[in-house]
């Protein structure tokens, strides 16, 4: 079976055991054998950053509208972030 990868930040509505609540048992457990679900850093998210885009994509471009210009500039580079937020990356060992 093929697995379906999902990124989600980590609000507490973004669990597996949610699909139970929602879902009649056989699907909800269909669904989360077949989800791969990977949670973003709790303080390091990008996940946030591109939810807003696609919100300003959705406001601004889908409806013809770009007047503002609204963009999203992330406060760390990549070897800032590796700097930073290292504790919460696991270490790769050669």
């Amino acid at each position: 079976m093929e697995k379906v990868v999902l990124v989600v930040d980590n609000l507490n509505t973004h669990k597996a055991s949610n699909l139970y609540e929602a879902f009649e048992l056989a699907e909800a457990r269909a669904l989360c054998e077949r989800l791969e679900i990977h949670q973003t850093p709790k303080h390091g998210s990008w996940l946030n950053m591109a939810e807003i885009e696609l919100s300003v994509l959705s406001r601004q471009c889908l409806d013809r509208r770009n007047a503002a210009q609204v963009k999203v500039n992330g406060q760390f580079t990549t070897a800032e972030a590796r700097i930073k937020l290292r504790k919460l990356y696991p270490t790769i060992l050669p």
